[in-house]
Order: structure tokens, then C-alpha cells, then sequence
């Protein structure tokens, strides 16, 4: 093992609380009557890209006006992460600094443009990454954004690190191992290491 790629939600942090309310916000300046997001539906769309989201969420609106909302949610959402981050894992900067002494560190995630940035800038832990993706940059699932940074970066053998079956099926069709996050949000089936806290991964260091 080379490298380690990251997952960011439900594997770094989890930003459930402040994207709430960041949307709850931008719902309510919205022109479209619909009610505010919960917690519990922030979980049931983990893993999912953007307009997947509003599919599942705002079902009752155009795929425009799904756009339109959740631009506007995305303006308040990066404003208040780059502001007051989220909730990291225990132990999270003591892990990344053992595991970059070893191993070059990357996040590929499915979120929007700005949103890795935030996490990086709001917690400053930008120093410990070589590099990141996500679908809001490229357009491109996370299989393929991963098969990116390992391309670019002349990965031989880096490790997933993802808490979805959909992190799990991204790291199979990008050909790297992967590692489950059972501490965040979602379910895997199939993987090479399970995880039950964010500081199992001191055992590759």
C-alpha cells in the first residue's frame, strides 16, 4: 500500500448538522413551497452526487428548479462549512498526521465544487492531502474520479477508505482495495478491512 483516498462524509466528518441548516436557510429565501430537510434525510442520500439528491428530496420540482434550489443551498452550505466546519471524527488530525508519515493521502468525494475546500479551510488540514476530486470539479462518478487522482498521481497501490456500498462499488470499479468506514452512514457487503473507528487505520501506520 502506497497511498490512502478518503471518502469525505461519514468518513472525515460529519457535516449533517450544519448542511441542515445551510439548506433550511436556502429553503426558506426559495420561492418553491416545500418543507425544510431533516437530519434523517441528509442520511438516506449519503453517497449520493447532487442531482441525485434533489431527485430523492425535491421530487415535487422540475429538474430545473431542483437545480436552481440546490445551487442556492450550495452558496449557504460552503459559507457556513468554510465558516464553522463540522464535526470531525475522534482522533481525525492525530490519524491523518501518523498515516502521512507513511503513505501520500487523497479525498475523492461526491460533492459539490467548494465543498472539500471548506473542510480543508475550516479545519486546516489541507496540509496533509497531496490531492482530491469530486464530481462537482469533473462530472464524473466516483469510480472514475478516483481512477483520476490514482492516474495523476501514479498511484500503484492505494486504498479506499468509504462508508456506503456506493464507496465500496467506486473503489471494485476503480480496481483499489477498500476499507469500510462502519462508524459513518451507510452499508458494504463486500471489502478488504472494516473499520469501527476512524482510528483503526493507526494499524497501517
Amino acid at each position: 500500500m502506497d497511498s490512502i483516498i478518503f471518502d469525505l462524509d461519514g468518513t472525515l466528518w460529519d457535516s449533517r448538522e450544519q448542511v441542515v441548516e445551510a439548506w433550511n436557510k436556502a429553503i426558506g429565501k426559495s420561492e418553491f413551497p416545500i418543507e425544510k430537510v431533516e437530519k434523517a434525510d441528509l442520511t438516506r442520500t449519503m453517497g449520493l452526487v447532487i442531482p441525485e439528491i434533489a431527485r430523492v428530496l425535491f421530487p415535487q420540482l422540475t429538474e430545473r428548479e431542483q437545480k436552481q434550489l440546490m445551487d442556492a443551498c450550495g452558496i449557504e452550505e460552503l459559507a457556513l462549512l468554510k465558516e464553522k466546519g463540522a464535526v470531525l471524527y475522534d482522533g481525525l488530525e492525530e490519524v491523518l498526521r501518523a498515516l502521512s508519515n507513511t503513505y501520500k493521502l487523497f479525498i475523492v468525494s461526491n460533492c459539490r465544487d467548494g465543498y472539500i475546500e471548506a473542510f480543508f479551510h475550516s479545519h486546516g488540514l489541507s496540509h496533509y492531502f497531496t490531492d482530491y476530486e469530486n464530481p462537482g470539479r469533473t462530472g464524473l462518478p466516483k469510480g472514475e474520479n478516483i481512477k483520476l487522482i490514482v492516474k495523476r498521481n501514479g498511484l500503484q497501490a492505494p486504498l479506499y477508505v468509504g462508508d456506503t456500498i456506493g464507496d465500496q462499488k467506486a473503489a471494485h470499479h476503480a480496481g483499489v482495495r477498500f476499507a469500510y468506514a462502519s462508524y459513518g452512514f451507510g452499508q458494504s457487503d463486500h471489502h478488504d478491512y472494516k473499520l469501527t473507528t476512524f482510528k483503526d487505520l493507526l494499524q497501517f501506520a
